[in-house]
Parts: structure tokens; C-alpha cells; sequence
């Protein structure tokens, strides 16, 4: 298996199934609806040793819905007894569901089915003869006692309790054995887990029970309830695994899952955690298709080496292609791993059926288009430029024998039916069944007797359908040739289902590689050199090293020149040749005189290549030892080569050879290798520099000749001939057919310029027929556009009279020039009376391709730039933004999405102020996709009659607006990379919350200004800051350093007297300031904000607050329960309505008979004292009333005095 080189010797495959013997089937009703097939293998650990009783064997099974069919096999004996069948009643065999182990003693088999649980325990086959002397025909196989075997044993057979969220119909299931001999079965669970069931030592009763692994963490399943999809950074995939495997250690067993999120976890069963997960999107270059959908299609096998550790193979699956990843598991300190990437492979093929790997190598087997089977290796570690390395499959047999009239079909039919290794004798004999209408008859039959069956039944069949005494010997060939051709078929069929592969098996101990299949066996054996280098594809063959051939460089060179021709005469080679040869060694003759007929026949067919041509006339030359200007030397020339060297090259090429002073000529005897490796070098060099002109010459000669002909046509018998059409129908005049075969014939020559030429000159001959013309002015513009010349292809376009072909050839100039950036006349063309065709087709295309690889809204902006109309390219670059924010999440989709923005308010300030507007659907709409259903929804379900669409138009200051958020936008993603998936498409209000939860306090607070927004959000968020600063550690305040740094201070201070705590409370006190509104909201939300955390407030704020509503204060104080606060603020405040500090309180004028009146919250008042009860706080609230009433009665009398005066 190891590597040894870029390019490593192929493989071929050998059926097994011409040395097997009919598999008889003891057949077994454990406890048992319909699957896709599966199968899987399992070697000894000693079968590779020389004297091992399991030397060189291994047991493969296969599942089919309710039945398991299991198979010792042995590449030294035949076993006895070696094959089982069991069906399982009402129930499915899982995939994966099947695991063989050996012990000491024993092989056991673990069996997994959607129902069930099972334990096989059979004899180890080093246990089987231990005390006597046994001779290998009367070798037993592991499975010959298994009819001992209760299967209703409790202790070996158990039902899987009903347990929520384990679904019944798994994809996907692993099966292993614990060191301490429990047998455990995994399988997935519905919530994304894995349920592991677990039976005890076979010797030890008990039942089965079950564990679920699944995530630990309730904070993140919580996280994942409520959070956004876009802010999770997922798309609602699920993380259900759907394929499995287990590497076994020592006290512990790693469940490997890949998951429908296309994440790779490792579980410990012994710990009952994930130990990681890992991304596989991570190591595919372009997963943005492949992340939106489930990864049903991908597959996961393990390969362990006690020197390298632990492989992991992934195959990941998508549309058209796949990759192989190929990973390392590496633990480190504390329990924890993680992958170490090894390579990437990539692939072309569509269906992978299985894949294995070993510590160099992976094995991997698909079907392609053609639904043939391909199978190839490759070393993952040493091969950089990954070549994989082929390898050869049986084909299916032909599926029609053709008959000459001088064979017997029945010879024919039975030849190639019993040719060794066409067909296995299953499927004859499956085939011999059905033809016989199930009519029973013994199918252990020899290969002998078996034909002898075939030919007596179709022989009998044939009789049957008889019905006529007298018919000629023609009647009865045709009867007969249906008669066989339909049981050919029939063993086709069989032959085809039985040959389809459902496995690789490898043992590494022997590097035997097992194709498993659903009849039969095949193994993959290296190739000789010689087939190795015969069969390789031509690119292949030129990249094969010479020196992995032989050491000798000369040898090496010749062997490689003798496949060359080896592979000529292969293609030279017809059917009937390659018969006779078969037929040869079918009747034990001589190959080498069957050899000596194929070279006759082949000689006498004339090659009539230039190569031969040439040789034979310079044979010519030479025998007559001068230069010879016969006309009978050369035959008439057949090609313009042959003509070249006639005229032109044969006089100048004898010349030349003649003048050399070591010419081969001058010598007495020829040299043939030098003189025709002169003449042929020299012969390039004539042709070299005579053929463009002369190869013109010829086609407009031609040319001119095609169009004198024209004249005749009608009136020239092979003219009608050639352009009469197949199904004898005339669909235009005699002429103009004519023409199209001209044309297409030039076409196909690969003559654009005369093509051009010749449907020009026919323009003047059509007159007024309008769908001729526009067939051949479709013409001109193709070729011209395919010459690259626009200019000319615009005005055949513009020419078209049919408007739909016009607007075709429109779509493809505007595509062509496109893909060349050929933009500016794209651009500059006028476009007359096709100005909004233009738009549209470059509109269509803007909106169905990807925006960060074509620049399909930017031509269009310069379309209407270059046209001056300012509000369509405003427009276009505002939607160009649009999508931007919405699809291209990344931090250079920002930047662009601001340039489109910028640019959309340059074009309309370049129009007047009235007409400086746009138009765009309104908000939640979205722009149709393209080739969606208009009576379908994408679930499928029919959608609500259309309503009239909501038409927003847009000013330049919302134009404005827009462009600042989008600058905005790109500043939180510089600032915070985390959030670039989200900001694109936010709108001001999400990007406020984002702004101040990334600590950008002064840019949320200019964009709710921006936009009229309530700061409120902005306050709430820095008080919540603050209130995690006080209470965080020293890990929160470095942090902090970064936001602060990013709002405008007056001045930051960062000595040791300041901490960050001190600098955010600052902040949040500067704002307070700066910002006010009528009703105090942001005080009373950043205090509230602080209460309901249970922080104390801040001198500070108490105070500033006081100053503007102390009565809601005290209302927050009650909501709160702070009594003690309250009672002291209820103090305070009758103080400054009395006079006393008046000025904290807001109160201008304190209670007097001359000033205004001022007033008690006696509300909250009683509300206190009512919480109070008979505390003695609540005695001193009511003693500060009461002299509070006394001043305001003594204050009330004096007005009254100062009234009544």
C-alpha cells in the first residue's frame, strides 16, 4: 500500500467467484420490510501469519432489510459449513448495525437492528482443533455449530426499550466490544446526542440499558432557543449525526459522529462528553452552497496504526464533485484534542459507494454517469499533485451478440455464456429459473451439467412456441436467435444486479483489497508491468517514469515505445479479430498462429494515412536509385497534404537529402531510420512555411467554386442529392438549401471569415423574405462576435427584422462581452430602440450571479452614467447595496455597500432637488428570484392572490441617512469582526443594540440622531456596562480600556487613581448632561437600570437627579424597597422645601408667603409610610410633616393676610 512515487503501479481486478463453490445457505429465524444493501467485512489479527489456522481468512456479510448473510472465507481451503442466513422477523438490519470481534476463546458478532440487540458467541478457529489432527478438506467453519446457538437468549438477545427520541429507521449505527466484554450498539439521537446501549458480559445476566451523550452545556440548548439564527451563525441545520464509527482504547471507546451541520464530533463514552468538534466546512475551499444544506451525502471511516495513532477519513459530498479530508487525532494536555490535517483530495466522480483507508492510502469506489463501477487509490501523504492511481474493472458483458450468417446461434449464445469468468453461474442459474417459470429443478450443477440445462431449455422453450409443422431454414434461424437473445438477456440482468458492488474490505495484514459485491467476490491484485503500462490512459502513460520501468534508460525507452505500438495495434484490432483469438485459446490452439492470421488481415486493409502514403512513395524513389518524375510514381493525391508534397515538397525534400554531407542517401545501403526522420522533419519545415498561405489560397478557391455552383443547382443530380434532407421534405427553395449545407460545412471547418463572406453575398439573393434574412444576419453577428469583432457583430444585430432572435443575439453580446471585460463597448454601443432590452438582460444577470465575482450592477451604473440619467444609476447602486447587506457578509461587502451608498447620493445631487428621488419596493419586500414560481411558495404551497406592491420613494436625505449607517456599519465591523454576519442588513434600530453591546457609545448615539431615535437603548447599555465593571475583575477592566478609548472623552485618564470603572461612570455622567429631554427618561431608565441589578447608586447620580424630579426618586426608592433612602430623601426634600438646601432640590424659591407655590409627592409619602408601619423611621417622617404643616398654615395665613389687604 505504500506509496512510491507520483505515479504508482495500477491494479486489476480478479473475480472470486470462478474458484468459489455454490454457497448453500443454512438458513435461521431469529426474532425479522425493505433497505438499500450493505455489506462489510472482518479479518483475523493473525491471518497474516505463515502458520496461523486463520491464515489468510476473513469473514464478510451483507444485509438486505431483514436479512444477514454471512460468509467465512479462506484463500488456502474450502471451509465446510461456511455460510449463514439469518432473518429477522418485523425487523431491519441497521447500516452499520453488524460488528465482528474475536477473544480468546471466541469470534463474536454484534448485531443491531431498528428493534433489537444481538450477540453471537462461536468457537475461535484456534480453539475449533486443538486436540486433533485435521486435514484441510474437512476444515470447519466458525459458523458450523450455529445452530446450537439459542438466539432467545435473554443474556445474548434483547429488545431496545422505547426510549424518547430514538428513532426507528437509523441511517446510521456502530456496534463494539469493551474490554471487560460488554457489547455495546450506538445509535443516533433525534435531539442531536447518541443513545449507547449496553449489554453485560455474555456471562453475567442482566438487561439492557441505555445512556444518551449529549451536550453538556444547558446555557448554550438555552442559547440556541432564543437566539437569532443570523446572530448564531447557523442556518437551522441540524446536528443529528448520520454516520458513525468507534475507535476502542484502552478503558474507554471515542464515538466519532459526522453530522448533518457537517461537524465532526468525538464523544467519550466513558465520560459521557464531547471531547471535540471540529468543522469540516472549515477544510473545503468553497462551502457556501454547502453550508445551507444537510450533509446526508458525506462518510467517515477510522484507520488505526500502533506507530502513527489514529486516521480519520472524511468524505465530503457535493453536487458534481467531492473531497476526501484526510485528519490525524492528536491529544494534549487535559483530556483535550483536536485534528491535525493531513490532506485534501479531490474528486470528479458523483456517487461514492464506500471508501477505505489505511496510515498511507485510500481506497475509494464509485459509480459513474454511466452507472459503471470505478475504483481507485491514492497515498494521501506523498502525493502532492493528487494522481490518483487507477484501477482496471471487469466490464459487463456485451449486451448484443452479433451473428454472422454462417454461425449457429445456439453455438454462439452458449460460447459466450460459459467463456470463463463472463458470467458467474449464480446468475445463470437465477436466469435458467425465471426462463423456466419457476419450474424446480436442481441448481447444484456443474459447470458441465449446466449447460447441458441451458441448452435443453431454451431448446424447449423454442419447440413450445412452434406452431407450424413446415418453415424455412431462415424461419427457423430468426425463431431460434429470439429465443436464445432473450435468456442472454435474462442472464445479463442477473449478472448486472449480482455484479453491483456494495463494499471495499482491506486487510492491512496482508494488503489483500476485497471488493465485496452483492453475489460474488472480486480481489484488486497489482497489475504486471506490462498490463500496468498497456492499459494506463494516454495522459498517464506520458507521465510514467522511466526509471520505475528499468535502471537501464535505453531498455526503459524501448519498453515504452513497444506499448506505444502495442496500443496501435489494440486500436487497429477489430471485434472479429479480437473473436478469433478467444476462440483460439477457448480451443487450446496455437495463440501464435492465430496471431499471424490477425496480421494478415490487417495488412490487407488499406490505411490510407498520410504517414504510409509517404513511406510507400519514398520506397518508390529509392528503388530506382534516381529521382524519379514519372507521373506513374505517385497514385492521384487524396488530401492537400498528399497535394503539397506532389506539387510542391517532393523535389525540394530529395534536393535537401541529397546536398547533406552525411545524408543517409550517399551511403551505399539506406539507412531507413535516418532518412525518414530527415524527411519528415523537413517536410514540417516545407509545410511550416507554405501552409497558411497556401491553406487560404485553397478555401477561398473553394469558396468561389461553392458559389459557382449555386447556378447549378436544380440542374447537377449529385447537387439535388446533397442537399436533399432526410425525411425527403423541401422546407425552402432548392438554392437556399444549398447555401445552409455551404454554411454549415464551413462552419464546421472552422472558417468564420468565409462563413461571414458567403452568408453576405446570399443577403442580396433573398430579398424580402424576412426569416431567411434574419437566419443569416444571426449568422454574421455570431462569427463576428466569435472573431471578436464587436463593432461588426452590433451592426448585424442591429439589422436582425426578427425581434426575438434579436433580442437572443442581444443577450449573448451582452454575456460575450462580459466574460472578455470588454466593457466599454459593451457601454458606448447606442443602442437604438434597444435601450431598455439592454437594461433588462444586464439587470437579470446582476440579479442571478454572485456579487463579489461579476460586476454586472457596476456596468449597469456606468450605462446610465454614460447616458446621463442619473436617478436609474442612483437606483442601481442603491440596490446594489441592498444586496450587498443581505448576501455578502463579509467586512469588504461593508466597505462596498458603503461605496454603492456614496455613490447613489453623488447621483442624486447631480439632479435637481424636485426630481432628486428614487423609487425601491417597500420595507420587507424583497426583489423576485429568478425562475421562481409565481403561484408557488419555495415550500411548494400556493400563495395568496398578488396585492398591489407598496411603492416607498426616497429623498436624498434618506439617501443620506442610508450612507451613514452603512458607514456605520463598516465601523462596528472594523471595531468587532464577531458581528460582520449580522450588521450588513440591520436596520438602525438592530444597529444601535449592536453598537452599544460592542461598547461604540458616541457612534450609536450620532445614529440615533441620525435617525430620531430615543437614546434610551444607548443609556441603558453604558449603565449595564458600568454595573460589570464594578462587579467584574481585573480581566473586565483591560477590556474596557478598548470601548472608552473608542468614545470622546473630554479626557481619559489612565493613572492609577483612575481605574476603568471611574472612566465609564464619567462617561455615563458626561452623557446625562449633554443629552436631556423634557421628562428626565434617560435618568430615570440608567437608575432603574442600577436598581433592578441591585447596585447602589452613585452620589453623583442621586444628586443630579434630585435636581430635576426628586419626586420620581422617591417613587423608585418604593419600587424598589429601599426604605431607608426613601425616608432620608423624604427629609431632605420637605428640608429644601422649607428653605433648607433648597437649591440641591431644583427649587428656586422655597415656601413663603411671597413666592410661588410649591408642593409634596404626598402620594408616595403615604405610600412610605404605609411600608414603615410602626418603625421609628416612619415617627420621623411625620415629624418633618408636621412642622412642614405648621410653616405651610402660618405661609397660608400670611398670603391671606397679604390678599385681604
Amino acid at each position: 500500500m505504500a506509496a512510491a512515487g507520483a505515479l504508482e503501479r495500477s491494479f486489476e481486478e480478479l473475480s472470486g467467484a470462478e474458484r468459489e463453490r455454490p454457497r448453500h445457505f443454512r438458513e435461521f429465524t431469529v426474532s425479522g420490510i425493505g433497505t438499500k444493501a450493505s455489506a462489510g467485512g472482518f479479518y483475523y489479527m493473525e491471518s497474516g501469519k505463515l502458520f496461523s489456522v486463520t491464515r489468510n481468512r476473513f469473514i464478510h456479510w451483507k444485509t438486505s432489510g431483514d436479512t444477514l448473510e454471512l460468509v467465512e472465507e479462506s484463500l488456502d481451503i474450502n471451509l465446510l459449513n461456511n455460510t449463514v442466513r439469518l432473518k429477522f422477523q418485523n425487523c431491519i438490519v441497521l447500516p452499520g448495525g453488524v460488528h465482528v470481534s474475536e477473544i480468546q476463546n471466541h469470534v463474536i458478532i454484534l448485531i443491531l437492528t431498528n428493534q433489537t440487540v444481538h450477540r453471537l458467541l462461536l468457537p475461535h478457529p484456534s480453539r475449533m482443533y486443538r486436540s486433533e489432527l485435521v486435514i484441510e478438506s474437512q476444515m470447519q467453519s466458525v459458523f458450523t455449530d450455529i445452530g446450537k446457538v439459542d438466539f432467545r437468549d435473554p443474556c445474548n438477545s434483547q429488545l431496545i426499550p422505547a426510549v424518547p427520541g430514538l428513532s426507528s429507521n437509523s441511517t446510521t449505527s456502530a456496534a463494539w466490544l469493551s474490554n471487560d466484554g460488554e457489547a455495546l450498539f450506538a445509535l443516533p439521537s433525534a435531539s442531536g446526542g447518541i443513545f449507547v446501549l449496553k449489554l453485560p458480559p455474555y456471562d453475567i445476566p442482566g438487561t439492557v440499558s441505555v445512556v444518551e451523550l449529549k451536550q453538556s452545556s444547558v446555557m448554550q440548548r438555552l442559547l440556541i432557543g432564543w437566539m437569532p439564527t443570523a446572530i448564531r451563525g447557523d442556518q437551522g441545520l441540524s446536528d443529528r449525526p448520520f454516520a458513525l464509527a468507534v475507535h476502542c482504547v484502552e478503558h474507554d471507546a471515542f464515538i466519532f459522529a459526522l453530522c448533518q451541520d457537517h461537524k465532526l464530533r468525538m464523544w467519550s463514552y466513558k465520560d459521557q462528553m464531547c471531547l471535540m468538534a471540529a468543522d469540516m466546512l472549515e477544510y473545503v475551499p468553497t462551502f457556501k452552497d454547502l453550508r445551507l444544506t444537510a450533509g446526508t451525502g458525506h462518510k467517515l471511516r477510522l484507520a488505526y496504526s500502533p506507530s502513527m495513532g489514529l486516521y480519520i477519513g472524511v468524505y465530503m459530498h457535493a453536487p458534481k464533485q467531492g473531497q476526501f479530508c484526510i485528519f490525524q487525532l492528536v491529544s494534549t494536555e487535559n483530556n483535550r484534542y483536536s485534528l491535525d490535517h493531513i490532506s485534501s483530495l479531490f474528486t470528479s466522480q458523483e456517487t461514492l459507494i464506500d471508501f477505505a483507508i489505511t496510515s498511507t492510502d485510500i481506497w475509494a469506489m464509485w459509480h459513474d454517469a454511466e452507472n459503471q463501477t470505478v475504483v481507485k487509490y491514492i497515498n494521501y501523504e506523498h502525493n502532492a499533485a493528487g494522481q490518483w492511481n487507477s484501477v482496471f474493472m471487469h466490464s459487463l458483458p456485451e449486451e448484443e451478440i452479433i451473428l454472422r450468417d454462417d454461425q449457429d446461434p445456439r453455438e454462439m449464445y452458449l460460447q459466450n455464456l460459459f467463456t470463463p469468468g463472463r458470467f458467474i453461474k449464480a446468475a445463470l442459474c437465477k436466469a435458467l429459473q425465471i426462463f423456466c417459470r419457476g419450474t424446480e429443478r436442481n441448481l447444484d450443477l456443474s459447470w458441465s451439467d449446466l449447460k447441458k440445462e441451458v441448452t435443453l431449455a431454451v431448446e424447449s422453450e423454442l419447440q413450445g412456441s412452434v406452431t407450424e409443422y413446415e418453415f424455412s431454414q431462415e424461419e427457423f434461424r430468426n425463431l431460434q436467435q429470439e429465443f436464445w437473445c432473450k435468456f442472454y438477456a435474462c442472464c445479463l440482468q442477473y449478472q448486472e444486479a449480482l455484479s453491483h458492488p456494495l463494499a471495499l474490505h482491506l486487510n492491512p495484514h496482508t494488503n489483500m483489497v476485497c471488493l465485496l459485491k452483492k453475489g460474488y467476490l472480486s480481489f484488486l491484485v497489482p497489475s504486471s508491468l506490462v498490463d500496468h503500462l498497456y492499459l494506463l490512459p494516454d495522459e498517464n502513460l506520458l507521465a510514467e517514469d522511466e526509471a520505475a520501468i528499468s535502471d537501464d534508460v535505453d531498455v526503459a525507452r524501448d519498453v515504452m515505445c513497444l506499448i506505444k505500438c502495442l496500443r496501435l495495434i489494440g486500436e487497429s484490432i477489430t471485434v472479429d479479430m479480437s473473436a478469433v483469438m478467444e476462440m483460439s485459446c477457448y480451443n487450446l490452439q496455437s495463440p501464435e498462429k492465430a496471431a499471424e492470421q490477425i496480421l494478415e488481415d490487417l495488412i490487407t486493409i488499406d490505411y490510407s494515412t498520410t504517414t504510409l502514403f509517404l513511406i510507400v512513395n519514398l520506397v518508390q524513389f529509392y528503388s530506382t536509385s534516381h529521382i524519379c518524375d514519372h507521373p506513374g510514381c505517385l497514385s492521384s493525391p487524396q488530401t492537400i497534404v498528399e497535394l503539397f508534397f506532389q506539387e510542391v515538397a517532393r523535389k525540394h525534400i530529395i534536393s535537401h537529402l541529397f546536398s547533406q554531407p552525411k545524408a543517409p542517401l550517399s551511403q551505399t545501403g539506406l539507412n531507413w531510420p535516418e532518412m525518414i526522420t530527415a524527411t519528415t522533419n523537413y517536410l514540417l519545415q516545407l509545410l511550416t512555411v507554405h501552409c497558411k498561405s497556401f491553406c487560404i489560397l485553397l478555401f477561398l478557391q473553394a469558396l468561389d467554386c461553392f458559389r459557382h455552383a449555386a447556378s447549378e443547382v436544380g440542374k447537377e443530380e449529385f447537387l439535388d442529392r446533397l442537399i436533399r434532407s432526410e425525411d425527403g421534405e423541401i422546407v425552402s427553395t432548392p438554392k437556399m438549401q444549398y447555401y445552409d449545407k455551404v454554411l454549415r460545412l464551413l462552419d464546421v471547418v472552422g472558417l468564420p471569415e468565409l462563413v461571414i463572406q458567403l452568408a453576405s453575398s446570399i443577403l442580396t439573393e433573398v430579398g424580402g423574405d424576412w426569416k431567411r434574412q434574419a437566419t443569416l444576419r444571426t449568422c454574421i453577428f455570431k462569427h463576428h462576435l466569435d472573431l471578436g469583432h464587436n463593432s461588426q457583430a452590433y451592426e448585424a444585430l442591429t439589422q436582425i427584422p426578427d425581434s426575438s432572435r434579436q433580442l437572443d443575439c442581444l443577450r449573448q453580446l451582452v454575456v460575450v462581452l462580459c466574460e472578455r471585460s470588454q466593457l466599454q463597448d459593451l457601454v458606448e454601443f447606442p443602442y437604438v430602440n434597444l435601450h431598455n432590452e439592454v437594461v433588462a438582460i444586464i439587470e437579470s444577470r446582476a440579479r442571478a450571479v454572485d456579487l463579489m465575482t461579476h460586476n454586472y450592477y457596476e456596468l449597469l451604473y456606468a450605462f446610465h452614467v454614460f447616458r446621463h440619467n442619473y436617478r436609474k444609476a442612483g437606483t442601481v447602486m442603491f440596490e446594489y447595496g441592498m444586496r450587498l447587506g443581505r448576501e455578502v457578509r463579509t467586512l469588504r461587502g461593508l466597505e462596498k455597500q458603503g461605496n454603492c451608498y456614496l455613490a447613489a447620493v453623488n447621483c442624486l445631487r447631480l439632479i435637481r432637488p424636485e426630481y432628486a428621488w428614487i423609487v425601491h419596493p417597500a420595507s420587507g419586500a424583497v426583489y423576485d428570484r429568478p425562475g421562481a414560481s409565481p403561484k408557488r411558495n419555495h415550500d411548494g404551497e400556493c400563495t395568496a392572490a398578488p396585492t398591489n406592491r407598496q411603492i416607498e420613494i426616497l429623498e436624498l436625505g434618506d439617501l443620506e441617512k442610508e450612507c451613514s449607517l452603512a458607514r456605520i456599519r463598516l465601523t462596528l465591523a472594523q471595531h468587532d469582526p464577531s458581528a460582520v454576519a449580522v450588521a450588513g442588513s440591520s436596520s438602525a434600530e438592530e444597529m444601535v443594540s449592536l453598537l452599544v453591546q460592542a461598547g461604540l457609545f458616541d457612534t450609536a448615539i450620532s445614529l440615533c440622531q441620525t435617525f430620531k431615535l430615543p437614546l434610551t437603548p444607548v443609556f441603558e447599555g453604558l449603565a449595564f456596562k458600568c454595573i460589570k465593571l464594578q462587579l467584574g475583575g481585573e480581566a473586565a477592566q483591560a477590556e474596557a480600556w478598548s470601548w472608552l478609548a473608542a468614545n470622546q472623552l473630554s479626557s481619559v485618564i489612565t493613572t492609577k487613581e483612575s481605574s476603568a470603572t471611574d472612566e465609564a461612570w464619567r462617561l455615563l455622567s458626561t452623557y446625562l448632561e449633554r443629552y436631556t429631554v423634557q421628562n428626565n427618561l434617560y435618568h430615570h431608565c440608567v437608575i432603574n437600570k442600577l436598581l433592578s441589578h441591585g447596585v447602589p447608586l452613585p452620589n453623583w447620580l442621586i444628586n443630579s437627579y434630585k435636581k430635576v424630579d426628586a419626586a420620581e426618586l422617591l417613587r423608585l426608592y418604593l419600587n424598589y424597597d429601599l426604605l431607608e433612602e426613601a425616608v432620608d430623601l423624604v427629609s431632605e426634600y420637605v428640608d429644601a422645601v422649607l428653605g433648607k438646601g433648597h437649591q440641591y432640590f431644583g427649587i428656586e424659591f422655597p415656601l413663603s408667603a411671597t413666592a410661588p407655590m410649591v408642593w409634596l409627592p404626598y402620594s408616595s409619602i403615604d405610600q412610605l409610610l404605609q411600608a414603615l408601619g410602626e418603625n421609628s423611621l416612619s415617627q420621623k417622617i411625620l415629624d418633618k410633616l408636621e412642622d412642614y404643616q405648621q410653616k405651610v398654615d402660618k405661609a397660608t395665613r400670611d398670603l391671606l393676610y397679604r390678599r385681604n389687604l
